[in-house]
């Protein structure tokens, strides 16, 4: 007898467990939108920045002219001597050095030259 009832629990239990819903699949779109969401945050946080500060470079390397004083990526401050579409040369003392203009990281005045020239 206590089988039975055992077995009859068993079945009620089943029973029950069959009629539950089953719970929902998180849709697609749903199970997405937190990557989503920290692609966008990051977009607007790290890389369009960045996009605007390379942009911002690439403008003033192109704008270089005879007499501005810039530094370099090796640190180096010197007046310009020359420009090219590739090349620059930079005037430090007595010293001229040619560099690439990826190679300028700052502009540190613009006509340092023509500047000094007034003052004296």
């Amino acid at each position: 007898m206590k089988v039975f009832f055992s077995s009859l629990a068993m079945l009620s239990v089943l029973a029950v467990a069959q009629d539950a819903p089953v719970p929902a699949q998180p849709s697609l779109v749903g199970s997405f939108l937190p990557f989503l969401l920290m692609f966008v945050v990051m977009y607007i946080f790290f890389i369009l920045p960045k996009q605007r500060e390379n942009k911002k470079t690439e403008q003033m390397r192109s704008s270089l002219k005879k007499g501005d004083k810039v530094m370099t990526v090796a640190g180096i401050i010197g007046v310009v001597a020359h420009v090219d579409d590739r090349f620059i040369g930079l005037k430090t003392g007595d010293t001229r050095i040619d560099f690439e203009k990826s190679a300028v990281v700052k502009l540190l005045e613009a006509d340092s030259a023509k500047q000094e020239a007034e003052k004296k």
